[in-house]
Parts: structure tokens; sequence; C-alpha cells
């Protein structure tokens, strides 16, 4: 399903107190496994943007149920608005999630979106294609074209959320990216009322509640210290960081807390 290209005005960000927050280049620090909760390691990223009013979107739904279980695969699904309209309003979707869709749309010269529609990384990739791309990227690693290359480590200490985000290699110098953070919802069952899923109850993975900017980055090693409660809301019990070119361009770093 497509429809042309248009923006929504975001919706009110969730709250970080960044007006207090800190962010300053720093050497790589340990910290001991007794002190904190330590982010995975995330190798890919798969994003879906999937709508409970099409009916297309059940099998991507699934498809991305089964990324999520592999080893260093995060998967985040975004609902989208985009097809209310139709009959159904979304119970997961957005503002923000469905603008994130269009400037990804934007940012690969599209006029137009659709559902579903799989990202991996940041790149666009058919949803046939995703396992194909997916299990490349592990076999290889960050060194792949399309490969996670900036460190990125988010844990929790005491009760700060912590974000250490390594230098670029060479030449991913001087680029500016942004340090988006992501809260979700391992799992969402849903019945459907009305619309083209009319009476399919669905299973959502890896649900986004939420997406905020927490900073830039310019090429240098930094740490971003949040308070905890001020980013994880009563609906998620996931947090994710993704460090992105251009702000919907390539993803160069993941964690997951």
């Amino acid at each position: 399903m497509n429809r042309p290209l248009y923006l929504l005005p975001s919706r009110r960000q969730m709250v970080l107190a960044l007006a207090t927050v800190g962010m300053l280049p720093v050497a790589a620090r340990r910290v001991g496994a007794m002190q904190m909760a330590q982010s995975a390691p995330v190798r890919v990223v798969v994003e879906l943007f999937t709508s409970q009013g099409c009916s297309a979107c059940p099998p991507a739904d699934r498809l991305l149920g089964k990324l999520c279980q592999m080893p260093g695969v995060l998967g985040v699904s975004y609902n989208v608005d985009i097809w209310d309209y139709l009959g159904w309003r979304d119970t997961l979707a957005r503002p923000e999630f469905t603008r994130r869709h269009h400037l990804y749309a934007r940012a690969w010269g599209q006029e137009s979106v659709y559902t579903p529609q799989m990202v991996v990384n940041g790149r666009r990739c058919p949803t046939d294609k995703v396992p194909e791309k997916v299990r490349a990227l592990l076999r290889n690693g960050d060194g792949a074209e399309g490969g996670l290359r900036v460190p990125l480590r988010l844990h929790r200490r005491e009760k700060a959320l912590r974000i250490e985000v390594g230098a670029a290699p060479e030449p991913w110098r001087d680029v500016n990216a942004t340090l988006w953070l992501v809260t979700i919802k391992r799992h969402h069952r849903q019945r459907i009322r009305r619309g083209e899923n009319a009476g399919r109850e669905i299973v959502y993975h890896h649900v986004a509640r939420s997406i905020a900017p927490a900073g830039m980055w310019h090429g240098e090693a930094m740490e971003l210290a949040l308070p905890h409660e001020h980013v994880m809301g009563e609906e998620s019990d996931l947090c994710v960081a993704l460090l992105q070119l251009q702000g919907h361009g390539p993803i160069m770093g993941a964690a997951a807390l």
C-alpha cells in the first residue's frame, strides 16, 4: 500500500531533561558488571514500518518476530497512522513514527511511502530480501558494507542511563550524526475490530513507544548521561540507542538495554 509523501508535525518528545545533561568526549572506562546493567551487542538493526490497518503487514510482523530471536539482531517495529482513514485507528501509532517513515522516504528520493517496509541499518531493503541481508551482515561483520562501524554501549548505573559512543573510523571523521533513543515494548497482542484486518488478532514484536533525539555526534568519542526514570515509560521495557548519519541516513552504531 502507498500514498503520497507528506510530513506531520512531531508529537511532544519524551522528557529527557537534556538541558541539564553534560555531553563531552571521554576516554573509555571500565565499569564493574555488578554496578550496572549492560547492553547486549548489536550488529544489525531491522526497522519495520507497519500498520494495524494494512492487510499486507501481518507476515512482515511475524518475520520481524523471528529476526528479533537471532543473536546480534535488534528489531524495532514502528506503527504508523497513514491508513487510519480506512476504518481502524492504529492503537500503537504515533505521529513521530509516521514522520520518521516519511523522512526516510525523502532521504531516498521517494515520493511516497508504503507498508510494510523494512529498513536494515538505516538502508532501504525489499522485505523479501531482508533475511538474506541480515545473514550477510552477521556473517561478514561490521566490516561489511552497511555494517555498524562505531562502538556504542548503553548501560544503567545507579539512577542514570549512560550512553558511550566510540570514535569514528576512517573515513567517517568530521561527520554529523544524531543519537536517537527509542523505548520499546517487547510484545503486544492486539485484536483488530475494523478495517482491512477486521477480526484478526495480531502479535507485534519490539514495538516502539517513543523516539527522541538525545544529542549530536561529530566523530569523537563521547559519553551521555540521562536520568533513567525520565527515559523509560510505563509502556516500555527496553531502551535502544541508534547512531544515525544525517538523522535518517545509515545507522553507524546501536545498542539495547
